[in-house]
C-alpha cells in the first residue's frame, strides 16, 4: 500500500482501551493508517501524548475547560481543538477520514456514530451500546448510506470472520462465548458483598472499568446479544450464548447443516482492531503470542446461570420486547454501574434495579422509533435508576 492510498482515521475514544489499541496498531503500521481526528474525555496526560505522536488536525475533549487546559498543554503547531458534542461529531464527520473508530463507552457514542455513517464513513464498531439503543436506526442509516459496519468487539469480530464468503441463507445460528466473568464459581449468597476491587478483576481481558463491570454481571454478555441481533440481522433465537472460561474460542457460528465454525486466537483486541483497520486485508501482528493448542490443552463450556447472572437474562427480555425497552435496558445499566464504582450501590442491586426499572417502563409498541423517542427513554431510565441511587445513599 503506498501513501497515495493510505488510510485516514478518526478515532472516537482515543484514551479508552480500545482507542489505545487501534493506535498502538497504527503506530506499527505508518505506511498503512494515518490519524486525522481523535476525540478523547478527560484524560488529558495521556491525550496529550497522543496527539504529539500522531499529529490529528482535530481533536475534542469533553468540556469547555478541558479544551482550554489542552490548548495551554500542547506547545507548537496546535490541532484544531473542539469539545463537547459538537466536537465529538465534527471528529466523526472529518472530511478526510475514510473509516471511524467507534469506541465510545455507552450512550455518548450514539450520534457521533450516526453523524459519521450520514457522512459516509465506513464505522469499525466497538461501541455496543449504539445499536442497544439504536439498532434499527443504525443499521438503516448504514443501508442508506452504503457504508460497512466492521465489528470490533471479539466476539462480533470472530462472527464477522466466521460469516466471511458464506451465504447468511446456511447460518442457523449464533453462539457468543462468554470467559464468565471473575464470579462464575461464586456462590450466589456471597454476591451482596462482592467489592468494587474484585470486580474489576477480569480473569481474562484489560478492559476499562464500566466494561469490566458489565462483564462480572454478564451485562456484556447480555448487550452483545443485542449487538448481534442487528450486525448479522438475524433474530433472538438465532443467538444463543455458551460460558467458556479460557476465551480462545471467540465466538462460533452453526450453519444449517449442523457445521460449527469457530474463531481462535490469543485474547488480545489488537487481532480484532487490526482486522476491523485493515479490512479486507489483514495486518501481520508478529509481536502478539501465538495461540498454541497444545498449552491451551483443555476447552470447557458452560451453560450460563441466569438465576446468579439476571443480567443475561434481561437483555434477552429487553430484545423480545423490542421497541425502547433495550434503550430503557442500557441506561438503566449504565447509571446503576456508575454508583457501584462510586461505592454508592452493591453489586447485587444492578440486576436488581435494572428489573424494576424496565417493569415500569412504558413499551406500547414493536415498531421503530424516532432517534428521540429513544434519547427520552434514555433520560427516563437514567433518572429512575438516579433517584434509586440517592435514595440508597441517603438511607
Amino acid at each position: 500500500m503506498t501513501a497515495m492510498t493510505m488510510k485516514a482515521i478518526s478515532i472516537l475514544g482515543s484514551t479508552g482501551s480500545v482507542g489505545v489499541t487501534t493506535l498502538d496498531v497504527v503506530g506499527r503500521n505508518p505506511d498503512r493508517f494515518r490519524i486525522v481526528a481523535m476525540a478523547a474525555g478527560r484524560n488529558l496526560d495521556l491525550f496529550v501524548e497522543q496527539i504529539n505522536r500522531f499529529h490529528p488536525e482535530l481533536v475534542s475533549v469533553a468540556s469547555a475547560e478541558l479544551a482550554s487546559d489542552l490548548r495551554g498543554r500542547l506547545g507548537g503547531a496546535k490541532p484544531e481543538i473542539m469539545y463537547g458534542l459538537e466536537g465529538a461529531v465534527a471528529v466523526a464527520t472529518h472530511r478526510d477520514a475514510k473509516l471511524v473508530m467507534s469506541a465510545l463507552v455507552g450512550a455518548l457514542g450514539l450520534r457521533p456514530t450516526l453523524a459519521a455513517i450520514k457522512a459516509g464513513k465506513d464505522i469499525a464498531f466497538a461501541n455496543k451500546e449504539v445499536l442497544v439503543i439504536a439498532g434499527e436506526l443504525v443499521t438503516r442509516a448504514v443501508r442508506e448510506a452504503g457504508v460497512r459496519l466492521l465489528p470490533v468487539d471479539s466476539e462480533h469480530n470472530a462472527i464477522f470472520q466466521c460469516l466471511e464468503g458464506r451465504g447468511r441463507e446456511s447460518l442457523k445460528r449464533i453462539i457468543l462465548t462468554a470467559s464468565g466473568g471473575p464470579f462464575r464459581e461464586l456462590a450466589a449468597d456471597r454476591f451482596a458483598a462482592i467489592t468494587i476491587e474484585q470486580a474489576l478483576n477480569h480473569p481474562t481481558w484489560r478492559m476499562g472499568s464500566k466494561i469490566t463491570i458489565d462483564s462480572a454481571t454478564l451485562m456484556n454478555k447480555g448487550l452483545e446479544v443485542i449487538e448481534a441481533r442487528w450486525l448479522f440481522d438475524v433474530t433472538r433465537d438465532q443467538v444463543s450464548v455458551v460460558v467458556h472460561p479460557q476465551s480462545v474460542i471467540h465466538s462460533m457460528v452453526e450453519m444449517i447443516d449442523g457445521s460449527v465454525i469457530a474463531e481462535m486466537a490469543v485474547p488480545d483486541m489488537a487481532i480484532p482492531v487490526a482486522y476491523a483497520l485493515a479490512y479486507p486485508e489483514r495486518l501481520a501482528l508478529p509481536y502478539l503470542k501465538t495461540l498454541s493448542l497444545v498449552e491451551c490443552s483443555r476447552l470447557t463450556f458452560e451453560e450460563p446461570d441466569l438465576v446468579r447472572f439476571p443480567c443475561l437474562r434481561l437483555a434477552f427480555d429487553a430484545l423480545s420486547a423490542g421497541a425502547t425497552m433495550p434503550a430503557c435496558l442500557n441506561a438503566a445499566n449504565e447509571e446503576l454501574v456508575a454508583g457501584f464504582l462510586a461505592g454508592r450501590v452493591r453489586f447485587v442491586d444492578i440486576p436488581r434495579q435494572i428489573e424494576a426499572i424496565m417493569a415500569r417502563h412504558s413499551n406500547s409498541s414493536p415498531r421503530a422509533r424516532t432517534l428521540e423517542d429513544l434519547l427520552e427513554t434514555d433520560s427516563w431510565a437514567r433518572a429512575q435508576a438516579r433517584e434509586f441511587i440517592d435514595r440508597r445513599t441517603a438511607a
